[in-house]
């Protein structure tokens, strides 16, 4: 009788079979390298607006000089963005990434050694160069392991490092400069800090969630559910000219473009502002800066997850996400015209860090690639995109200069501001979203 209950109890043990395994959660750790990989990009890139106040002394630049070499990056980094989207599809976004935060980590560091306006101008032009494929590369991620419901928070996930990396640069780099006295110091220490990412990138990254070590069955499911083939598959089906609706194409750059001039403008003028019109210290504009885009970091984060709930929840994609995106420029548009009403300046920061929030909602167009491109065309979409991005921020730090320089105070530049708030939102209205059912099963 023993033996028979023994048997019994065994029999009714439950037996582990596929449907009862968890999903792994590589693609998110994939996500969470390069959100690491945005911050210390974005640390890289704003470490020469914050010190730009000390290096404007010592190297005694003009206005309009500051705002020629703060534009200096998005030479070469708009540039190549299209032909960095190319070699994306063609090699892969890991060998990509690989290499690009290698030699931007370098071009960094070298950054530390600069004589003078000229030398300095070089060193930015070359950092350029080297980040420019690393946001195609998250897009084209995007598209190689989420699936259509997951790809609005890939894209925050992803871009929110933008801010995060802003505020924890602000931090960072002005703590160093008043503690060690040297912008130089800080410059190298910030480029080591680059290259040492250079093998994890390597070491964990794929272009194919099948060939994943750490993906199972479950998770690969996951990745793949709404899609005809799988996502490999799908990115080596050839496609004739962008795969993308012209009419989408045009509000996506145009969106972009005017959204960059907001964004960058604040990145590259926010210090000086902060401290010739605002009064702040060095450490002052630090906490400042910091305060601003963290805020904006969460406004990125809480903005993904709110499209993809509310298109869970039966709402249009179009209408969630372009609606968001219609809030997000309304409110930059309101909060840049009231900027020059406030008195206080740590009233004139909280609007800011408000305007950040809302701002930052802007990160939902990193999902429009990997939505409406053909996906074996989502790295050069996304390249494309990113150019017009970067034609924004070649453009924005010398329009503020020679505004600053020609018509003197900051109303001016706030108005601008609120000008390409308002082109934004013109821009988001133009992309066609709905439907994009028969996109996403070919996605």
């Amino acid at each position: 009788m023993a033996h028979s209950n023994a048997l019994r109890t065994e029999s009714a043990a439950p037996i582990a079979t596929p449907t009862t395994v968890r999903a792994s959660r590589v693609r998110w750790r994939i996500f969470a390298i390069v959100f690491a990989l945005t911050v210390i990009n974005l640390i890289d890139r704003v470490s020469l607006s914050i010190a730009m106040p000390t290096i404007a002394g010592e190297f005694q630049l003009t206005p309009s000089l500051q705002g020629l070499i703060l534009s200096s990056f998005f030479w070469a980094y708009a540039l190549l963005q299209i032909p960095g989207g190319w070699l994306i599809d063609r090699y892969g976004p890991r060998r990509v990434i690989s290499w690009s935060t290698g030699l931007w980590g370098a071009f960094q560091t070298l950054a530390a050694f600069a004589t003078g306006g000229a030398s300095l101008l070089l060193a930015r032009v070359a950092l350029g160069a080297a980040e420019a494929p690393l946001f195609p590369s998250g897009g084209k991620l995007n598209s190689l392991w989420l699936a259509p419901s997951e790809r609005s928070r890939g894209a925050v996930l992803m871009d929110c490092g933008s801010p995060v990396g802003i505020a924890l640069g602000g931090l960072i780099i002005a703590y160093l400069i008043a503690v060690l006295g040297s912008w130089r110091i800080a410059f190298f220490v910030a480029g080591i800090v680059t290259l040492a990412m250079t093998g994890l990138a390597w070491y964990y990254l794929r272009d194919d969630p099948a060939r994943h070590p750490g993906v199972n069955e479950r998770e690969l499911d996951k990745i793949n559910a709404g899609r005809a083939t799988s996502a490999a598959a799908a990115a080596k089906v050839p496609v004739k000219g962008l795969g993308i609706a012209r009419r989408s194409l045009a509000g996506i750059l145009l969106g972009r473009a005017s959204w960059a001039m907001v964004f960058f403008g604040l990145l590259t003028w926010g210090p000086s502002y902060l401290a010739n019109a605002r009064g702040f210290d060095i450490k002052g504009i630090g906490a400042a800066t910091f305060v601003i885009f963290i805020s904006g970091a969460l406004g990125s984060i809480c903005g993904g997850f709110l499209c993809d709930t509310l298109i869970r929840k039966g709402m249009r994609r179009g209408l969630a996400a372009k609606g968001l995106l219609s809030v997000s420029g309304i409110v930059a548009l309101v909060a840049f015209m009231l900027l020059p009403t406030l008195q206080d300046p740590h009233a004139a920061v909280a609007l800011l860090a408000m305007t950040a929030f809302f701002l930052m909602w802007g990160s939902l167009y990193w999902s429009f690639p990997a939505l409406l491109a053909a996906p074996s065309r989502v790295g050069l979409v996304g390249g494309v995109m990113n150019m017009a991005g970067s034609v924004g921020g070649i453009a924005v730090p010398i329009l503020v200069g020679v505004i600053l320089q020609y018509f003197g105070g900051y109303g001016g530049v706030l108005g601008f501001f609120a000008l390409c708030s308002g082109v934004f939102i013109l821009g988001t209205l133009l992309i066609a979203l709905d439907p994009i059912k028969e996109r996403e099963n070919h996605a």
